[in-house]
């Protein structure tokens, strides 16, 4: 099995991007060979400069171009098309690598998705699936960013898809479904949940347990949550910021006194473990979940640790037989 990576995507590529790739190979957390797709010459110079010696089970793919967060997405994947994100597309899609990882310009790799890789056929839109930490482990969150307005029907395909994925690549028996909402009551919410819960509620390609309240998202509840790719970003980015002020706060009171930090360094332990639960580098990447390829999607700030956590991830998603799944459903529910 082979990984294609785009090196040049992300806030700290190509060094964190190499870093992530040495490390998964070194600490054998994946079996699959890995395709490094850059600029050549940035790409040696970023080894030599780390002190690393390229591995045997590392190639690379010279590609002129780099797309970057400035790009405009559908522009960028048209026009450059010697660009490392591109060219990975290319060899995903030959069938030369089973799997991608990019940490690059979210709005392109989905815009490359579409249009270069194609959706499942019965799937109207692909949906970025992150893993949400919650108190029991984490809830897959779906959409979180690929589609800021939706249908109805597009809600009930990402029921189905982050359904499967759980099951699938998690061993969750029969998962439990909730729509994203601003009460747990049927009835609540706007026309979009209204006739989304309709549907849901409906249907037996997956278990369904209701609406869940943002509030309760945190709680772990649920396996997965469903919603609209505007409310789901705005999810994601809140809690993010809400962690991080959160951690600086009780950071900032436990270390103003000497008995509050004697206190600190006997709750040292306990912060490590809190830190750890909430820190998206443990989980890496989110799968774009529609595609007929496996495409995962690591933070664009990712460093080593969450590009080594991504690879695993994606390894698991070839393997997994997600597609194929999604796919029959899909199929018997036409």
């Amino acid at each position: 099995m082979k990984i294609v990576v785009d090196a040049m995507g992300g806030d700290n590529a190509p060094k964190a991007i190499i870093e992530g790739c040495v490390e998964a190979l070194k600490t054998k957390s994946i079996e699959a060979d890995i395709m490094l797709v850059g600029n050549w010459e940035q790409i040696v110079e970023t080894f030599i400069e780390l002190n690393l010696s390229i591995p045997e089970s590392i190639e690379i793919h010279h590609a002129e171009e780099r797309i970057t967060n400035e790009d405009k997405p559908v522009k960028a994947i048209r026009r450059k098309k010697d660009s490392s994100m591109v060219v990975a597309y290319e060899l995903l899609n030959s069938g030369e690598a089973d799997a991608m990882l990019s940490a690059g310009n979210t709005g392109a790799l989905l815009a490359g998705g579409i249009f270069l890789t194609g959706r499942i056929d019965g799937i109207s839109r692909p949906a970025l699936s992150p893993a949400y930490p919650t108190r029991k482990g984490f809830t897959l969150l779906l959409d979180a960013g690929a589609n800021a307005d939706c249908k109805p029907e597009n809600l009930f395909e990402f029921a189905i898809m982050g359904s499967i994925y759980m099951n699938k690549v998690f061993n969750v028996e029969s998962p439990k479904v909730g729509l994203l909402n601003i009460g747990e009551e049927a009835g609540k919410g706007n026309r979009l949940t209204n006739e989304s819960y309709e549907l849901m509620s409906n249907s037996k390609d997956f278990s369904f347990s209701g609406n869940l309240e943002a509030r309760n998202l945190p709680e772990g509840l649920f396996d997965v949550a469903v919603c609209d790719g505007f409310t789901g970003n705005t999810v994601l980015k809140l809690t993010e910021g809400v962690a991080i002020n959160l951690m600086r706060t009780i950071k900032g009171h436990m270390t103003d006194t000497f008995l509050h930090k004697l206190g600190a360094l006997l709750l040292k332990d306990s912060f490590a473990k809190i830190k750890k639960e909430m820190d998206y580098t443990e989980y890496g990447g989110a799968p774009l979940l529609g595609l007929k390829r496996p495409v995962v999607k690591a933070h664009g700030s990712s460093n080593a640790k969450a590009i080594k956590n991504a690879l695993v991830y994606a390894e698991i998603y070839a393997k997994s037989k997600v597609i194929e799944s999604i796919e029959e459903t899909v199929i018997l529910k036409g």
